[in-house]
């Protein structure tokens, strides 16, 4: 597949890798409260070496205000605005979140695009005036706008806040999803179109961006090394000390639209004696899964970031059972860099982001192959095929990507 990247006779490169002493706010669908990986966090961390960064939370909408969430990050937004709390609070040096005060109204409900286009812009300046509060109290100037992914929250920012530079990130084919699908068949091609730069974390993503941006590009992905060490011992977690070999693993959200249940059925079947571990929250679309059933098959629930390589590190084989559809297809599997990374036999749905792993993994096309893969995996693991998936896996690194990111910053900047 082609690579689109800088264009030549748009601009000159050379020299553009750094990106130093710039005033950077961050928008994005996962708060930074989430304690989830994230490629929006990753980002924003590596680039506060450098630069002052502004990371802001999503508003609530009023759905989630009255919804009484549980969820503690939430809660604490709530409060805050409650108990007029101050709403930017610093993260480290250099690096400060927003908690936007103002509450947006809960629209996607909505039959016509146009109607949400129209009160979205009003949900839009609230969101602006709190950004903007925040920038005249940390004195931010000339911001680089940086949007995560967020259409609805992001798409009149641009004209909201006047940014010296509006960059769109897709990661993510969110028109795929039953939520996203009404409003963004529209709302994303013209968000792509308007912005300054797009980025993106897969080929796929930066091809799919091409056609309605020119100025689009893959900058690559990046993966914790320094957390996922395969070089390290780890403890077997508690919640995994009475569960016997083999164990087959998953990490990442339970979520019926990506991962094919039949794949995990169907090797909890065929191999009784093996015990699949699901490590990861539960979307509302899997909790009535049927592999709640299988006595073979073990649900962990959401664990901390930090967690996962003693998770990885008890598996004898990583499966990444993905149901190939238009969500997946081009969607980067950063879990696969972690798997690689740890030095595991991986099994996974063959997508077309998945290409690139294929010499170090087995790739599958049906829930048949995935199952005989699982057991070849299994009984074929080596240490010289373990240290070649650690040294891939190490080739993707975050300073390249925030490198190639960089590099389209500075060469469109104004």
């Amino acid at each position: 597949m082609e690579t689109l990247s800088v264009k030549s006779n748009e601009m000159d490169i050379a020299g553009l890798s750094e990106l130093k002493g710039r005033d950077i706010v961050v928008i994005g669908l996962q708060p930074w409260y989430y304690n989830i990986g994230s490629n929006c966090k990753d980002i924003a961390t590596r680039l506060a070496e450098n630069n002052r960064i502004l990371y802001v939370n999503k508003p609530l909408n009023r759905k989630t205000w009255h919804s009484k969430s549980k969820d503690e990050g939430v809660q604490q937004h709530c409060d805050m605005i409650k108990n007029n709390q101050p709403k930017v609070q610093r993260i480290r040096s250099n690096m400060w979140q927003l908690y936007p005060d103002s509450i947006i109204e809960s629209i996607n409900w909505l039959p016509s695009t146009a109607m949400f286009k129209m009160i979205n812009y009003f949900n839009n300046r609230r969101f602006a005036k709190d950004i903007k509060k925040a920038l005249k109290e940390l004195n931010f100037e000339n911001i680089i706008l940086f949007n995560d992914n967020d259409i609805f929250n992001g798409y009149y920012l641009k004209e909201l806040l006047s940014p010296s530079l509006y960059v769109y990130y897709c990661r993510d084919y969110l028109r795929g999803y039953d939520y996203w699908k009404r409003h963004c068949d529209v709302l994303e091609p013209a968000l792509i179109e308007k912005s300054d730069a797009v980025v993106t974390n897969s080929e796929y993503y930066a091809k799919y961006c091409g056609q309605h941006n020119s100025a689009s590009h893959y900058i690559g992905q990046g993966c914790n090394i320094q957390l996922f060490d395969g070089n390290k011992i780890y403890e077997k977690p508690d919640d995994l000390a009475n569960i016997p070999y083999p164990i087959i693993g998953y990490t990442g959200a339970l979520d019926a639209d990506r991962l094919d249940e039949k794949i995990i059925a169907a090797i909890a079947e065929t191999y009784p004696h093996y015990n699949i571990v699901l490590v990861g929250p539960e979307m509302d679309n899997f909790k009535k899964s049927n592999l709640h059933q299988y006595s073979n098959i073990y649900f962990t629930g959401r664990k901390n970031l930090a967690e996962l390589p003693a998770y990885i590190s008890a598996f004898d084989v990583c499966i990444n059972p993905q149901i190939n559809n238009e969500i997946t297809q081009g969607n980067y599997p950063l879990k696969i860099d972690e798997y690689l990374a740890m030095g595991k036999p991986v099994v996974a749905t063959k997508t077309e982001a998945m290409r690139m792993f294929e010499p170090y993994t087995y790739l599958s096309e049906s829930p048949l192959q995935f199952v005989g893969m699982v057991s070849k995996a299994l009984s074929s693991n080596a240490d010289e095929l373990s240290i070649k998936r650690k040294a891939f896996a190490r080739s993707h690194t975050w300073e390249k990507s925030i490198e190639a990111l960089s590099k389209v910053i500075n060469g469109y900047s104004k």
